[in-house]
């Protein structure tokens, strides 16, 4: 998803000569195309994400439109304040892109695992964030990126992943009905959609039982259409995410659905409330959080035995 991401950022600044890229650190060869044929609207600079903000902050204020990549942590923990005055409080439309969201960098520690960029991200005001799940979907809505208003974060779990929206136009805002179903759901974003899918999967071959997939590809402003319309129909629903369970995705869906009148019983599965302190791969340590497809069935297997 990363590699569609930049593409299609190069792309688009081949039709729009307003579109900056800013990079922090990053390797060698990213996006040479784009520095070779636009070397004054590429700037590849040290590890500075406070500066570079501010720098993308300067460059929308001339009426430019600039998109900043670096490592998740960084972008979010890092340069929050300067992404909640410089951005946010004048609504610049600045695109900031995490990469290596959730737990993609779990063999480097606590340090570079994002587990917690929704969260803090999604309390700012004018902030749009986008997770998307596949590179289908990144195509589509980076290309719709450059029309967001404010400033939007993007946040990218991995790469190499199947393609699973490739029967949908996505758009930003709305959300993606994978599987559908009538009693039971995953609420989904950015890569838990996977994980749900297989889930759903083992569901119906091993217990016969049918359970929906929504993606919510845009986590903020939420798809409150689309919920609304799961809730008048589901029983129960369970939420994923890649993220903390405070403040996150499933915090988003349970405070959406205060607002509606339902009797659907939702359930949050996400990160537990602690630094990981375990060492290995992203499946090894999202098996070990409980966000594996088996896990998860198993999950909705009890939560659906519950009164």
């Amino acid at each position: 998803m990363r590699q569609t991401c930049l593409n299609t950022i190069f792309d688009i600044a081949k039709k729009n000569k307003k579109i900056v890229f800013i990079g922090s650190d990053l390797g060698p060869g990213v996006l040479d195309n784009f520095k070779s044929m636009y070397p004054e609207r590429f700037f590849m600079e040290g590890v500075a994400e406070q500066s570079i903000v501010g720098l993308a902050a300067g460059f929308a204020l001339e009426g430019l439109r600039p998109y900043v990549n670096t490592i998740a942590t960084f972008i979010t923990r890092r340069c929050f304040e300067q992404v909640v005055v410089d951005l946010c409080v004048h609504n610049l439309p600045v695109t900031l892109i995490g990469n290596g969201a959730g737990l993609v960098y779990a063999p480097l520690g606590p340090t570079h695992q994002a587990i917690e960029d929704i969260t803090i991200m999604r309390a700012l005001p004018n902030l749009t964030i986008i997770s998307p799940c596949d590179a289908h979907e990144m195509k589509h809505l980076m290309k719709q990126s450059v029309k967001v208003k404010g400033p939007l974060y993007v946040r990218i779990a991995r790469g190499g992943e199947n393609i699973i929206t490739s029967k949908f136009n996505p758009k930003i805002g709305k959300a993606i009905e994978l599987k559908k179903s009538k009693d039971y759901y995953f609420l989904t974003t950015g890569i838990t959609s996977h994980i749900a899918i297989e889930a759903a999967d083992i569901l119906k071959k091993k217990y016969n039982i049918n359970c929906g997939v929504m993606h919510f590809s845009t986590i903020k402003p939420l798809d409150k259409s689309s919920l609304k319309k799961i809730l008048q129909k589901a029983k129960k629903i369970i939420t994923i995410e890649e993220n903390v369970k405070a403040g996150g995705f499933g915090s988003s869906i349970l405070e959406s659905a205060s607002e509606i009148n339902h009797k659907t019983k939702i359930k949050i599965i996400g990160l537990e409330d602690k630094f990981i302190n375990k060492y290995g791969s992203q499946d090894e340590l999202l098996s070990y959080s409980g966000l594996s497809s088996t896990k998860l069935s198993s999950t909705m297997i009890k939560f659906l035995k519950e009164k």
